[in-house]
Order: C-alpha cells, then structure tokens, then sequence
C-alpha cells in the first residue's frame, strides 16, 4: 500500500555534511509523522529525529544543533540535513512514516530499506 523510499547516503570525510530524502508513495490519505532512525552493527535502533504534521519537530540530543529535519507535504518527502558528521554518525539511516491510507481509518507505520551513512575520520 506505501512504499518509502530513502536517497542520499554514502560516504563522507568528518566534518562534511549529506542530505538524505524519503519519499513517500501509495494510497495516502494523510500522514501523521514522519522521521529519521539510525542502526549502527551490534546497537538498537534509534530515533534521530522526527517532524509530526503539525510541525514540531524533535532531535536526538546527540544531533541537536548538527541535523535539521524538514518535510514537502506535496511530495510527501522529509529530508535530514546533517552537518558537522562525526565518525559515530556512521549507521544505516531509515526513513519511517505513519500513515493513513484510503483503506483504513486507523494510522500504520511504514518503512524504507535504509540507505548507508558513513563518515570516515
């Protein structure tokens, strides 16, 4: 029914900085939240950082003042601006969108495949 996808990965020098994008596509009806989670080899993943429709959005303390979420609600795309990488910014990032659909009524949480960041020093 929804098919996110993430773009924008790859590597980088520290200190440098990429911009990640998630569309999403299918039958959307509305979106609720949208956000950026991490997960590094042998840790849980994490949330980085997540923008509600409403607009307010909230960071990971670690990315405070480093990413910037943000969001085209006509192309129903978020984007992670991230700044000043450092080397344990290294992770598969993954998009992740809670929708509602034509179909149903109730709000469901979608996923992309992930696209690899990695941040050498």
């Amino acid at each position: 029914q929804v098919q996110l996808v993430e773009s924008g990965g790859g590597l980088v020098q520290a200190g440098g900085s990429l911009r990640l994008s998630c569309a999403a596509s299918g039958s959307i009806f509305s979106i609720n939240a949208m956000g950026w989670y991490r997960q590094a080899p042998g840790k849980q993943r994490e949330l980085v950082a997540i923008i509600p429709s409403g607009g307010s959005t909230n960071y990971a303390d670690y990315v405070k003042g480093r990413f910037t979420i943000s969001s085209d609600n006509a192309k129903n795309t978020v984007y992670l601006q991230m700044n000043s990488l450092k080397a344990e910014d290294t992770a598969v990032y993954y998009c992740k969108a809670t929708v509602r659909t034509y179909h149903y009524t109730n709000y469901q949480d979608y996923w992309g495949q992930g696209t690899q960041v990695t941040v050498s020093s």
